[in-house]
């Protein structure tokens, strides 16, 4: 917290000097601020600055079968914002955030079964050190941002939400980039965006990492073998390059284009195309299809195979579809997604989650090979469309959980079944909104009758509560 309020000391610092001048001249105190200053100066841009406030609640608890330790958490925060208006096309941001523990079962106590420990509960506070209750602050945003016609480049500690990284936000906070990012809208139907990254902070952590260092923050599951992962904090990595292209080939059919470089490590690269079929001014029928192709770069990250992230000479191939119908209220769908059997897709879990059709909150098929998964998706909104519902059910075939070169975190097959409801209020409350998500998995695979396999995984019912408050 300490580094963030030097940070905002110093946002407020030269408007803290022009106050000081105005008190040492009486003459001025009875006159608006803006009558005497400069509006083409840095001050002004400062004084004309926006601030942001955010207060966050978040209880989430795991019901585990009846032998198996359950885990549940309160977590409590708040954090503030502040951007300088445009100064000759640049921009300034900072913000922080801090997070209390309010009341939690032990985080740090392991099952006596299975010998695991809270799974989701403690990515709420600090996943390095779940006894952690009271120092859990970060310098979050931190960058210079220069607007040009109808593009930015910014540098510095920022947000992005790409397919391969961004915010994974089902937790107190998201996870947070720094680097040099632009994004290109002056081109014809047509946007560019992407940019070189050095540093990460994920969700659920309270420190920045180097891209090595971050890989491996969460746990890393088995190798190939079934050995134990040894690729935390052995990764020789420096720093990602990534470059989305997005391009409007037609009327109602857009085409993305993405592609991630982790020099020394891996190649992730995805290519999606979207199409609209209205039938109405605000109906339509919509598809979507996608691929993902990864392979691996030199060693996979280290000389030694079993501290590789990836083993060298591998790769994986997925692809998937989905199809749907949506109208100002209602949205439904129905996608499929294929990872195949050529090899493991991995992606650092701490960079964000998944980019499948087939994704649903609080699960991830990253770290598996020879994998179908299908998904059905109704959204639902209601009262002026400040109550959303959202039902979702899905059957994941995954490789058997002793088929380790498929199956990096001894994952069964599964269904999961989520209900996700939630509320934006208005009048004297406006500013505030509220979320119940409750998580159902059912096993569907072989245990082998070891709880490690079943723990936090299946046959469990996840509940999380979110309260939000902006100002």
């Amino acid at each position: 917290m300490f580094y963030t309020i030097i940070a905002l000391l110093l946002c407020m610092g030269p408007v803290f000097s022009q106050h000081q001048e105005i008190m040492a001249r009486p003459e001025m105190w009875n006159k608006n601020l803006e009558n005497v200053v400069d509006t083409s100066s840095l001050l002004h841009a400062f004084k004309s600055g926006t601030v942001n406030g955010h207060f966050r609640y978040f209880f989430m608890a795991t019901d585990n079968s009846k032998e198996l330790t359950d885990f549940y958490a309160n977590a409590a925060g708040g954090g503030i914002r502040y951007e300088t208006a445009k100064f000759k096309g640049f921009q300034f941001a900072v913000s922080g955030f801090y997070i209390f523990n309010i009341g939690s079962s032990d985080l740090a106590k392991k099952d006596v079964a299975s010998g695991q420990g809270s799974r989701y509960e403690t990515a709420l506070f600090d996943v390095e050190n779940p006894q952690n209750t009271m120092d859990l602050d970060r310098l979050e945003e931190f960058y210079l941002k220069y607007n040009f016609k109808k593009s930015t480049i910014s540098f510095g500690k920022q947000l992005i939400n790409t397919p391969f990284i961004n915010l994974q936000d089902g937790r107190m906070r998201p996870t947070e980039v720094e680097g040099v990012w632009f994004v290109l809208n002056d081109l014809k139907n047509t946007k560019i965006e992407g940019g070189l990254l050095y540093a990460i902070s994920p969700r659920g952590t309270v420190k920045w990492y180097s891209i090595g260092e971050s890989i491996g923050v969460y746990p890393a599951g088995v190798n190939s073998d079934g050995s134990k992962s040894g690729y935390p904090e052995n990764i020789d990595a420096s720093n990602i390059l990534q470059l989305g292209i997005h391009h409007k080939a037609f009327e109602n059919t857009s085409i993305h284009a993405w592609n991630l470089l982790v020099p020394n490590v891996f190649n992730s690269a995805l290519l999606q195309l979207d199409i609209n079929f209205p039938i109405s001014k605000q109906k339509s029928y919509y598809t979507s299809f996608q691929m993902v192709k990864q392979h691996a770069i030199k060693d996979g990250g280290n000389i030694d195979p079993s501290k590789r992230f990836i083993d060298k000479g591998s790769g994986s191939f997925s692809f998937g579809a989905k199809a749907g119908f949506k109208t100002p209220i209602l949205d439904f769908s129905l996608s499929y997604n294929r990872i195949t059997a050529e090899g493991r897709y991995l992606m650092p879990r701490e960079w964000g989650r998944d980019p499948f059709f087939t994704f649903l909150p609080r699960e991830r098929n990253e770290g598996f090979g020879d994998v179908h998964a299908t998904v059905a998706n109704i959204n639902y909104a209601i009262l002026e469309k400040r109550l959303k519902f959202n039902l979702a059910a899905g059957y994941f075939k995954m490789p058997d959980v002793t088929q380790t070169n498929l199956n990096k975190y001894g994952l069964p097959s599964y269904i999961q079944m989520n209900a996700d409801i939630r509320y934006s209020f208005a009048g004297i409350f406006q500013g505030l909104d509220a979320q119940l998500l409750i998580v159902n998995k059912i096993n569907k695979g072989q245990l082998y009758n070891q709880t490690k396999y079943e723990i936090n995984k299946v046959n469990m019912v996840l509940y999380n509560f979110v309260m939000n408050y902006y100002f």
